[in-house]
């Protein structure tokens, strides 16, 4: 079998969710946040960048550590001390500089801001700790909330995008509670009366300029979209976070992620600050809104996501985030061939195993049951900054071992696409206090094309049937209906 590459596109145990893709020379680089596997929060672990060549997209390599938390001053050890979502852009001199917030600081700007900045001479690092973005007096600048920071060089022009926004402000009494007018005074240096009697909003997406320093604002954050979005096109995927910002042609494209908090959104301007208007939606790692698909039937634990669009070789994707352990603090980057049309929209696409590969994954060999691009038991949950106790199926781990575990009655484990020719049988690898058997189909709704039965074992156990698939590419489809849960460890044709 030729190699190949699917999603996740790194390392099962190898969590780096928040993708931002930058091609530097001849690579493409990804930089994200990095959680743990099985992590207690988010983004417990130092920056690691990957990169694969750009006309290689299944040679992904670890370029190691890039940055730690304890290189910034602000580092503490008394609190949560971790990095948040970063990104990347080459500065006018050549070099490279990482964007960052760092997690509950107690040092300068208090728990929000202010936007680190660390600087390398290669793209992959390592990067050393330059200084935060600031005034010209060398304030800290910490106007709004930041959050998130997505930068560009916009030719010569240094662009910081940033934000968050919470559903705090659309409260009337908003205005009328003490911590946040105390939030209002800080961030705009304004009087308490001043405070009370002002619309300025303290959140949603922004946009400031730095000079060629990297740290000096040059032009002040101001808003780039309405925070208050009824009446406009925002009005149903409100700003929430994740700015990422992309310019194509004429056009700038700025992908966010939607109060929704299950999909990554895109905006279109001819100006890199104003006049934005709603394009749509990207994906959704629940396939929420993909061939009817709503909120209540999503076809995965839906969670945080965040991502960005590259074009590599000649091909438009977007990078986003997968949830996996039963929380939203164990996140895998996964990617999506995407159409830019001729009007300048994206249409929203599926989610699946392939990715990044040149075409659908051959069924030849063996495939580790974690690739399943749907995972649901008809009533999965939305992961908020929480680690779900309940049993419903999930990809997981004990030690080494990587397999979906808590598969229960009625649970579907979905794969797109394979390229079947010549398939005449398909085996698990399986375990489980279980009693029942997964049939096998290559479309919902239709008639299983085999059926594998399985029994209650501790031990892992490789079960094989014979399928009647016809040649030609069809997603792959396990439906297990029984006794008690099994976990699948592997899929093999």
């Amino acid at each position: 079998m030729k190699k190949q590459v699917f999603n996740p596109f790194l390392p099962l145990n190898v969590c780096i969710p928040d993708g931002e893709p930058h091609i530097f020379g001849d690579r493409v680089y990804l930089y994200g946040s990095h959680d743990k596997e099985g992590g207690e929060t988010f983004c417990m672990l130092d920056y690691t960048v990957y990169s694969a060549p750009v006309d290689d997209l299944t040679d992904w390599r670890c370029e190691g550590v890039s940055y730690r938390a304890d290189q910034d001053p602000d580092y503490h050890t008394s609190d949560r001390k971790f990095m948040y979502a970063p990104d990347v852009v080459q500065g006018n001199d050549g070099k490279y500089y990482l964007y960052y917030c760092m997690s509950g600081r107690d040092g300068v700007g208090g728990y929000f801001g202010p936007i680190s900045v660390a600087v390398s001479d290669s793209p992959a690092g390592k990067f050393e700790y330059l200084g935060y973005v600031k005034y010209p007096d060398g304030s800290p600048m910490q106007k709004y909330v930041p959050f998130d920071p997505g930068v560009i060089n916009d030719n010569g022009t240094i662009r910081i995008y940033y934000g968050t926004q919470y559903a705090d402000e659309y409260d009337p009494e908003f205005r009328n509670k003490d911590w946040a007018i105390k939030e209002v005074m800080k961030r705009f240096n304004k009087s308490y009366e001043e405070v009370v009697n002002t619309t300025e909003s303290v959140m949603g997406p922004v946009m400031l300029t730095v000079e060629d320093d990297m740290l000096t604002v040059k032009e002040d954050a101001h808003h780039i979209i309405p925070y208050y979005t009824p009446g406009t096109s925002f009005e149903d995927h409100p700003f929430f976070e994740a700015s990422s910002i992309r310019k194509i042609g004429d056009t700038y494209y700025f992908i966010y992620s939607s109060w929704q908090n299950h999909e990554l959104c895109y905006a279109t301007s001819k100006y890199s600050d104003k006049d934005f208007v709603f394009g749509g939606t990207i994906v959704s790692n629940g396939d929420i809104g993909i061939n009817g698909v709503e909120e209540q039937n999503r076809l995965n634990m839906t969670g945080t996501t965040h991502g960005s669009i590259e074009n590599i070789n000649g091909q438009w994707y977007v990078f986003y985030h997968r949830l996996t352990h039963k929380s939203d603090y164990s996140r895998q980057a996964c990617a999506e061939k995407i159409t830019i049309n001729e009007d300048g929209s994206i249409d929203q696409v599926e989610i699946t195993s392939c990715g990044l590969n040149d075409g659908p994954l051959e069924a030849k060999g063996a495939y580790p049951a974690g690739i399943a691009c749907n995972i649901t038991n008809g009533h999965m949950p939305h992961g908020c900054n929480r680690i779900y106790t309940d049993s419903f199926p999930n990809v997981t781990n004990i030690g080494e071992d990587r397999f979906i575990g808590e598969i229960c009655d009625n649970t579907l484990i979905g794969y797109k696409y394979f390229d079947f020719a010549g398939c005449k049988n398909v085996s698990i690898t399986t375990r489980g206090k279980g009693e029942g058997s997964f049939k096998i189909y290559t479309e919902l709704g239709g008639e299983p094309v085999g059926e594998i039965k399985v029994s209650a074992t501790n031990e892992w156990t490789k079960l094989t049937a014979d399928v009647n698939i016809t040649d030609g590419t069809h997603p792959l489809y396990f439906i297990y209906n029984g006794t008690e849960t099994v976990d699948l460890k592997e899929i093999e044709f």
